[in-house]
């Protein structure tokens, strides 16, 4: 992996359940901040809520990122123009899933993902929802054939973890590496 060129990164982090997600997230994210041009970050209302209800906290005020408002149609990367490269939805829920696979921009986090989408970036949602309906497979469907990469959050267990942050850390790692990060963690037979 080439990390070259610094990567624009836009976060959205839904009302689905798996908070513990986005904060691992943007922890290594701040961590590996020599590997990123920007992070924009992006929450919706009931992201805030589950947070502070999963988390008992409401850090997610504390990152060094700029946040823009759910609503916030000026943000930059509402546009192509602003060339973010990687765009993740963690978690997705799946009503945001539904929409983005309908075309329905009717929020920052879906007009991005629209924007990511229509200019061949990389789009990578992170349902936690389960079980999936037909529904919801024919929509992860779509997305995929419209290029996006559909990376549930399902924890690998190989690498032994000890705690619950290890184990949802798997999951992030693994889209850390989708994203295009170097990042060093378990890897399977090495």
């Amino acid at each position: 992996m080439s990390t070259d060129v610094k990567k624009k990164i836009v976060i959205a982090v839904c009302g689905a359940s798996g908070s513990i997600y986005a904060k691992l997230l943007l922890d290594k994210l701040a961590q590996l901040n020599e590997q990123v041009k920007d992070v924009a970050v992006v929450m919706s209302d009931n992201a805030k809520d589950i947070w502070k209800f999963e988390l008992d906290n409401e850090t997610y005020a504390d990152y060094p990122f700029k946040f823009y408002a759910k609503n916030d149609f000026m943000a930059p990367f509402a546009s192509g123009s602003a060339k973010y490269d990687t765009m993740v939805i963690i978690p997705c829920s799946m009503g945001v899933l539904g929409r983005i696979a309908g075309g329905i921009s009717d929020d920052l986090i879906t007009r991005s993902a629209d924007v990511i989408l229509k200019e061949r970036r990389r789009l990578i949602l992170v349902p936690r929802d389960m079980p999936f309906s037909l529904i919801h497979i024919r929509n992860m469907q779509t997305i995929t054939e419209a290029g996006g990469i559909i990376c549930p959050a399902i924890p690998s267990y190989y690498s032994k973890p000890q705690t619950i942050e290890d184990l949802a850390m798997t999951v992030v790692n693994r889209v850390i590496d989708l994203i295009g990060l170097e990042n060093e963690t378990y890897r399977w037979s090495e």
